[in-house]
């Protein structure tokens, strides 16, 4: 028993690794990709000279480009979560009427 104990953890240790590598399947890109990729961020209006606005107009760029790919497709650019716009209600209001007794049950502690 103690040594099939043994085989496993040490078939669970080999496999390890494998395992981490078995969806790396993306190739690192190309110059010619990154440039290709440059290119079509400046035709959509991105410029990296402008580094003062840089997070809003290289988003701006992609989200034309993306836009551009699928024209049917409308991305949520409101954040993460439900629409702001929905509601839920379950149940009702309830008054709660307030008693005459204002005694606490800890009074005089």
């Amino acid at each position: 028993m103690n040594s099939l104990i043994k085989a496993v953890a040490l078939a669970v240790i080999v496999a390890a690794p494998a395992a981490s590598f078995a969806q790396s399947n993306q190739q690192p890109l190309t110059r010619a990709q990154v440039r290709a990729e440059l290119v079509e961020l400046e035709k959509a209006g991105y410029n990296p000279n402008d580094w003062i606005n840089y997070p809003e107009n290289i988003q701006a760029a992609q989200a034309k480009i993306a836009a551009a790919r699928n024209p049917g497709a409308q991305a949520d650019t409101t954040g993460y979560g439900a629409n702001a716009a929905a509601a839920s209600q379950a149940g009702q209001r309830v008054v709660v009427p307030v008693s005459g007794d204002t005694s606490s049950v800890y009074r005089g502690h």
